[in-house]
């Protein structure tokens, strides 16, 4: 949220791009990460309180961000690397269900015989 309201709030914050292919003005840009990030800081609390429907909304939101990121590269290119890789750890974490395991990385028993 805090990269949409420095988008929104003032265009000097930002380098200019020449020509971009998405042309999508700073402001744009801030009010999309604004609604990014009410939306995943809404889902971070239903998270938090056990809610196991936010876990897919936390994927989809994750994702979206992902992409959004990638797209605010020419901008503010160390930033989005390092919260594309943030996205990705946490699709990863809410990928994987707590408390079960992969049936390719459990103990196999040997065979008695």
């Amino acid at each position: 949220m805090l990269q949409g309201v420095a988008a929104v709030a003032g265009d000097d914050v930002y380098a200019r791009v020449g020509s971009y292919v998405y042309r999508f003005g700073l402001t744009g840009w801030g009010r999309v990460h604004l609604v990014l990030g009410a939306a995943t800081a809404a889902t971070g609390a239903a998270l938090l309180q056990g809610m196991a429907r936010a876990r897919g909304a936390g994927v989809l939101l994750a994702g979206m961000s992902l992409v959004a990121q990638f797209l605010f590269l020419p901008y503010e290119p160390l930033w989005s690397i390092t919260v594309m890789a943030v996205d990705v750890f946490v699709i990863r974490s809410l990928a994987t269900a707590p408390g079960t395991e992969r049936p390719s990385l459990r103990r196999r028993r040997p065979p008695r015989g």
